[in-house]
């Protein structure tokens, strides 16, 4: 099995770092945000403000094995602790009665809260943020298009009006121009167009080294890194885009796959099956991923986090705060409205030769059904995986290792 990459441990490095940083500049009293992951973070960055990701946070409490001690602080005031928990987490932290002893210090307590509403539960989730003395929740719709574009990712880095809508584009347009006038009455920050438009032209080098390093690793045979690799080396600076740290970070990965596929650097020497992961990292268990390698000679060579990265960031064009609303205006359908979202995983199964996917359904699932439908309609075996990404309580490791075992064995090694 080949080394951990050199760009993993240096994003870990890093973002440990910058938490610490973070920490002691919340506490000297300087404001800070808690976003979204779907959120316009390029706005925050622009205006040098702070931010940390709502789901960054959940996945490092559930690396660390926390996350039922604090779906048990939201139990104890009476709220529900079965219903989006990747994104309720990090406000059961705010509840936490000894935050000194949480994963990395802890998460200080937001004075902004910056998300898009996706339905009721993520919706009350982020009003009861708004509810805590000293946060202001400041919310973006979710809008919705009837005509839906063939091969939207052949459209998106240029002819993003078209894919999108402009109506939407509008309606997110003007969101963003009240965010701007909210952040500078709240902060005393001015924002400036001219660095804005620098924190854009930095997410786009970025994500074109995102999509050659893609495409590196779909040719590649056989796989040169774990997808456990990848995520930390690819969402660590994409927590961080629009910063020139990030956009060297993403081409630093790059030439390190280059590397690895040149040196013929394996995962596994003896790789009979290649897998693509649908859905959110199994953040209780990272360990799954590597599990079928030895027994099965099975690699996961794909995941969402750098295949969006490579097809759903880009945006060009001479209006930067419109560019930025067509990167989060379907940012949702990409990855889970179908058709949407059924079309791009089918076009990402062939273009990585995979021999099947394993596909994590959560309750909060939108899309599921067809993203399923699609796949194994082109001739591309799915064994969907019900769980909850963060929350392990309804899922048996071992009944969830032996169900792959027995899907590849009868399924996948079969077809040769």
């Amino acid at each position: 099995m080949s080394a951990r990459l050199d760009t993993a441990r240096a994003a870990t490095t890093y973002q440990r770092q910058w938490f610490a940083e973070l920490r002691r500049r919340v506490e000297a009293g300087e404001r800070f945000a808690l976003v979204n992951a779907d959120a316009p973070q390029e706005i925050l960055r622009a205006m040098g403000i702070p931010y940390v990701v709502n789901q960054w946070w959940a996945s490092i409490v559930a690396a660390k094995g926390r996350t039922q001690d604090y779906l048990a602080l939201l139990r104890q005031r009476g709220y529900p602790d079965y219903v989006e928990q990747y994104s309720s987490t990090s406000l059961a932290s705010v509840f936490d009665p000894a935050p000194d002893s949480a994963p990395w210090g802890g998460l200080p307590q937001p004075s902004i809260v910056l998300a898009e509403t996706t339905g009721d539960a993520s919706r009350k989730i982020f009003d009861i943020w708004d509810e805590q003395p000293g946060t202001t929740f400041f919310a973006l719709e979710s809008a919705a298009e009837n005509d839906v574009p063939v091969h939207w990712w052949e459209l998106m880095p240029r002819r993003w009006e078209e894919a999108i809508g402009s109506d939407r584009l509008d309606l997110l347009v003007g969101e963003l121009e009240g965010l701007i006038r909210f952040l500078e009455q709240t902060t005393g920050l001015v924002f400036s167009a001219t660095r804005f438009a620098q924190v854009m032209d930095l997410v786009n080098e970025q994500q074109e080294w995102n999509r050659r390093t893609r495409d590196l690793i779909a040719r590649a045979r056989p796989c040169p890194l774990t997808v456990t690799d990848s995520i930390p080396s690819v969402m660590v600076p994409q927590w961080h885009r629009g910063t020139t740290w990030a956009r060297d970070a993403a081409r630093a990965l790059h030439d390190e796959v280059t590397r690895r596929v040149a040196d013929g650097t394996a995962v596994c020497r003896d790789e009979r099956a290649r897998l693509m992961w649908i859905g959110r990292g199994l953040w209780f268990d990272l360990d799954f991923y590597r599990r079928f390698q030895e027994s099965h000679g099975a690699v996961f060579v794909w995941s969402m986090y750098l295949a969006i990265a490579a097809d759903g960031y880009l945006r060009y064009g001479d209006d930067p705060l419109r560019a930025l609303a067509a990167r989060f205006a379907a940012f949702s359908d990409q990855l889970y409205t179908p058709p949407w979202s059924a079309q791009w995983y089918v076009k990402e199964a062939r273009l990585h030769g995979v021999d099947g996917v394993v596909h994590l359904v959560s309750d909060d699932a939108r899309g599921s059904y067809f993203t399923t439908g699609a796949l194994e309609a082109a001739g591309i075996p799915v064994l969907e995986v019900h769980a909850d990404n963060v929350d392990a309580r309804g899922t048996d490791p071992a009944a969830l290792t032996d169900a792959v075992a027995d899907w590849l064995e009868h399924r996948i090694l079969p077809r040769g």
